[in-house]
């Protein structure tokens, strides 16, 4: 799962509108595979940001600017209680491989399988439930070719001027955790895009040793 940042589309000139228009169109019949645009709304919490502010007003030692922040915290405690606050995140979901109706129903036996095995195993039955065995070649492979997808869809994105990264295994479990529990996971927010990090590799100062060569030098001299 790529999270992706939205771009203020409508600020542009039409010449820019164009240019994302035509990478977009690029970036679409540049797809060897299937992607799924997933975009999700949710209510914000403003009690932090209120918390937050209340703090710092009682901090202030000017009485001017300190009632000026009372009047914005109520004014914001208004509109947070008469209306929902909303905020849309944007993401691009990329699987492999492409699920067929075959892989659904071994994927719906084997987990009815598993459950009966277990509930065989706590009954003080025979466990007869067989193992599932992953291929370690073609995990590799799986593993590979996503994550040559996941390149690609970040270079075709980056194209556009979209900023995307992909999620770690603690921002997929929030992800899925907020998704499914949209009532009770309203504090439970993934992090903020800017405070995500990727790994790079990039060229270090200087120039990389080169034993041999130092050595061939030195004997022709």
């Amino acid at each position: 799962v790529i999270m992706c940042k939205s771009i203020n589309f409508d600020l542009m000139s039409p010449q820019e509108r164009e240019a994302i228009e035509y990478s977009y169109q690029g970036f679409l019949n540049s797809l060897y595979y299937p992607v799924q645009i997933f975009m999700r709304s949710q209510k914000v919490d403003m009690r932090p940001y209120l918390e937050k502010l209340n703090k710092i007003r009682t901090e202030q030692d000017n009485m001017l600017l300190a009632l000026l922040m009372e009047d914005y915290i109520a004014f914001l405690s208004d509109i947070s209680q008469q209306t929902n606050i909303m905020d849309k995140n944007f993401y691009v979901v990329i699987q492999y491989p492409e699920p067929n109706e075959e892989d659904i129903k071994n994927t719906l036996k084997t987990s009815k399988n598993f459950f009966t095995g277990m509930a065989g195993l706590f009954g003080g039955q025979e466990n007869k439930t067989p193992h599932v065995v992953i291929n370690e070649a073609t995990l590799e492979t799986a593993k590979t070719e996503l994550r040559n997808r996941v390149q690609a869809t970040l270079q075709g994105l980056m194209e556009c001027g979209v900023q995307s990264i992909p999620l770690d295994t603690q921002e997929l479990i929030e992800l899925y955790y907020d998704a499914y529990n949209p009532d009770t996971a309203t504090r439970q927010h993934l992090k903020a895009f800017d405070e995500l990090g990727a790994p790079y590799v990039s060229k270090g100062t200087g120039n990389a040793p080169q034993p041999e060569l130092d050595r061939s030098l030195l004997w022709q001299s």
